[in-house]
């Protein structure tokens, strides 16, 4: 049989009234106490009934997320510190993959409002912010990850994505490499944008241009950046220095760069964004921009029940720091391959 309530005051010694504050997020009651009783309820599987209190109109204690791919390495991690946090918090995650298609994201969203999800965290592109606005119109409190619209009041949590597309251009030059190109993700993702935008500034900056035929989006998978970096690369004056706006991007361009028979980094330098266990496992290991992957996901799940307990009304937004992480995919120019008649 199923545990009750009863059962977990009984195990727990204290009330039932007692465990019910703890499930409620309620109560004065000790870190510790509150954990001891956590841990009897998930090792006797006790499950509040969020029926009855979606019924009710209490909180289900369940948070939704949405995400392009969840089998992306970096969304993988990031759901997995967002379902971390939220366990420890008294709160279970339903993960919803969209591939970027705001079809499958509105479809999702029906989906866990009839599941009276209390809060919702965005992690996935969309083109019309517009079918966010039934969540505001309800009070439910919505958490952007990685990603930015200025047109609706929500809590935002990012990292510095043009600082990041700056450290990249920056390694690059410090290099020497001159002959640059870019292989982005869609417009509709903002953070790639930036990103683009950071290195494009910094270039501009050190006295180069980077033209527009020198970035090539593709979507975010293997196939598809790989069939972009074949044709960045595939050129006799192909770049010497090639910045991916994720490391999926990079290993598709890692394996571009050896079916065209070019060396990396001797005859190509590749640089990454995010840093995902895949990184360090590439050969040649890859550089990389590092996210903060798991302080985003946490800080999203915070912001959301802050809210939900009436602690933090107004929208906040939070930007953390990416940090370069140096490996053996990126190293200096080779004379032969960066004359001076290549730079723009």
């Amino acid at each position: 049989m199923k545990a009750t309530i009863y059962d977990i005051a009984r195990e727990a010694g204290v009330s039932i009234a007692t465990v019910s504050q703890v499930i409620n997020g309620k109560g004065k009651i000790s870190e510790k106490r509150r954990a001891e009783i956590m841990e009897i309820m998930e090792r006797l599987h006790y499950q509040p009934s969020a029926i009855a209190a979606a019924l009710t109109g209490k909180q289900t204690y369940t948070l939704g997320l949405l995400v392009p791919d969840i089998s992306n390495p970096y969304f993988a991690e990031l759901a997995r510190a967002v379902e971390d946090r939220s366990r420890q918090l008294g709160y279970s995650v339903v993960i919803c993959s969209t591939d970027n298609k705001d079809e499958r994201v509105e479809r999702y969203l029906n989906l866990l409002q009839q599941k009276r999800v209390d809060g919702m965290m965005i992690g996935t592109g969309i083109d019309n912010a517009d079918i966010l606005s039934p969540l505001l119109q309800q009070s439910i409190p919505v958490a952007l990850i990685a990603r930015h619209m200025p047109s609706l009041s929500v809590h935002t949590v990012t990292i510095d994505d043009i600082l990041g597309g700056r450290l990249a251009a920056e390694h690059l030059l410090e290099l020497g490499h001159t002959r640059l190109a870019v292989l982005s993700e869609p417009s509709k993702v903002s953070s790639s944008q930036e990103r683009v935008q950071g290195f494009r500034e910094t270039l501009n900056r050190a006295g180069y241009t980077l033209e527009q035929d020198q970035i090539r989006e593709s979507a975010a998978d293997l196939s598809s950046a790989k069939k972009e970096a074949l044709l960045l690369l595939g050129e006799n004056d192909h770049p010497t220095g090639l910045f991916c706006c994720n490391d999926i991007q990079a290993i598709g361009a890692l394996q571009a760069a050896k079916e065209l028979g070019l060396r990396v980094p001797e005859d190509v330098s590749i640089i990454g964004f995010d840093n995902t266990i895949l990184a360090s496992v590439t050969s040649p290991p890859l550089t990389t921009v590092a996210q903060p992957i798991e302080d985003l996901g946490h800080r999203a799940v915070d912001l959301l029940i802050e809210e939900l307990k009436d602690e933090r009304k107004e929208p906040q937004k939070i930007v953390l720091k990416p940090e370069l992480v140096i490996r053996d995919s990126a190293g200096r120019v080779m004379a032969k391959n960066n004359d001076a008649s290549s730079v723009r």
